[in-house]
């Protein structure tokens, strides 16, 4: 099935991201409060740009012209980074009076829009897969959450706009003021994801195999066991994803060692395994929006704080795993 044949498909889902970032790319660049406002503009101009026009660069110029081109502006997108060349403009000041009556009007309705994000999502995934109209389908059939994510974050805007009284403009220069806050990390789970299918692509698990093949016996259960378990922390916390890690450290110790060798349960020794890659998400800044965002969110001074208050309940359950592991997944 095409994601053509869908209402709401991928490249849909692509050009609206396209056209956000286009947009906060333009209300940066008119931002005279912000010393670096038209490095920020390119910044997310750049990122927007991909989105946007990928398709369109495709069918003009090619698959091997348009690598070349998103390549560079990659390249761009981590100079501008790393550079510190994104700035943050100055808020215009609020009326407190009128954002406490507005508080107390709304009272806990204000978190309505954000509570149904995630319930439009799972009753759209569960019950909308087979709505049609005509031979369309509403939701792409390969991307199902994605395009349900989509139509519930729209629903959420409207929701947002009707309780508050305000404009979804008014939504999108919210927005940009949040994506300023965050910066360039909000781009991390989408490069780090990309990274992880280069590592699978680079044959990275058979590597690490033959690494452990020269330093460990394979017969010492507890040993592979420990390995497997810190490796994927430490793996997820240079790749800000355990998602990602985990085919990498799998492929190159559990499957050959402890699943083969040792014949391990294979379903609780991938799960405690995951569960040893979220103990790396806790300890890293490189899961930016589980750690660098709320920081944002929260306007801490110290933005690693949050890493700093979860590394000691991290090592504990990660610890706790290695001993699960070894006691529960072995015949």
């Amino acid at each position: 099935m095409s994601s053509v044949d869908s209402i709401i498909s991928i490249n849909l889902v692509f050009y609206l991201i396209g056209a956000i970032a286009m947009l906060v790319a333009g209300l940066s660049w008119r931002d005279a409060s912000n010393p670096k406002r038209y490095s920020t503009a390119l910044f997310w101009f750049l990122f927007g740009f991909s989105f946007l026009f990928g398709d369109l660069m495709l069918s003009l110029l090619g698959k091997q012209v348009t690598y070349r081109i998103v390549g560079v502006m990659v390249l761009l997108i981590a100079a501008l980074a790393g550079a510190k060349l994104l700035g943050v403009g100055v808020p215009p000041p609020e009326d407190e009076a009128e954002r406490q009556r507005s508080a107390q009007r709304l009272g806990n309705r204000l978190f309505l829009p954000a509570l149904a994000i995630p319930v439009i999502t799972v009753l759209l995934t569960l019950f909308a897969k087979e709505l049609k109209f005509g031979s369309w389908f509403l939701l792409d059939q390969k991307n199902l959450t994605l395009a349900a994510l989509t139509i519930a974050c729209l629903g959420a805007l409207l929701l947002g706009s009707k309780l508050t009284g305000g404009s979804p403009l008014l939504a999108v220069r919210e927005s940009r003021r949040l994506v300023d806050a965050i910066g360039w990390a909000l781009l991390l789970p989408q490069m780090l994801a990309m990274l992880g299918g280069v590592f699978v692509a680079a044959q990275t698990g058979r590597s690490i195999q033959t690494i452990v093949n020269l330093f460990i016996d394979p017969d010492n259960r507890l040993a592979l066991v420990a390995i497997y378990c810190v490796g994927m922390a430490l793996f997820t916390m240079i790749m800000g994803n355990a998602f990602a890690a985990f085919p990498v450290m799998t492929a190159g110790i559990a499957l050959p060692f402890l699943i083969v060798q040792q014949h391990a349960n294979p379903a609780p020794l991938v799960a405690i395994g995951m569960f040893c890659g979220y103990c790396g998400t806790l300890m890293t800044p490189m899961a930016a929006n589980f750690n660098i965002v709320p920081a944002a969110l929260l306007e801490l001074k110290d933005k690693y704080q949050v890493i700093k208050i979860q590394i000691p309940t991290a090592l504990a359950v990660l610890g706790c795993n290695i001993l699960l592991m070894y006691f529960l997944v072995f015949p």
